[in-house]
């Protein structure tokens, strides 16, 4: 058997509800069905995907090193991860939501590519939104 896809990102946050309104409200995904985990956090989606886990850090750690796992400690919200990338349709739309929030936004154009719009979560996570 071999890996078919992405399935999701998990994004550990000290302010879940933070992060949540980031994700819904910047990169337009939306919240929904989530089980009832050992830890707080919300699943966001996209379309009928839940693409993007966000979770209470120190719960999430708690949780992990109950299991036998030990969660890293990154200093400036990327890590051995660089930046989350998401794929979106409506240019428009987007950078109207980006300039509603107040958040910094770098663009960058791909020749003969799409066009990119990097922006970092309240955790400082970089997320790409790859436009076209």
């Amino acid at each position: 058997m071999s890996v078919t896809g992405i399935q999701h990102v998990l994004v550990l946050a000290d302010d879940i509800d933070a992060a949540r309104d980031f994700y819904r409200d910047v990169v337009g995904l939306h919240v929904g069905d989530r089980p009832a985990l050992e830890f707080p956090g919300y699943w966001m989606y996209s379309g009928p995907s839940a693409c993007l886990h966000i979770a209470d850090r120190s719960a999430y750690r708690a949780h992990a090193a109950s299991v036998g796992l030990e969660v890293g400690v990154a200093t400036d919200g990327r890590g051995a991860i660089d930046h989350i990338a998401f794929a979106a349709s409506d240019a428009d739309e987007l950078l109207a939501r980006i300039d509603r929030s107040g958040v910094s936004a770098v663009r960058h154009q791909i020749p003969s590519g799409p066009s990119q719009v990097f922006i970092e979560d309240p955790n400082g996570v970089r997320v790409e939104i790859n436009i076209g």
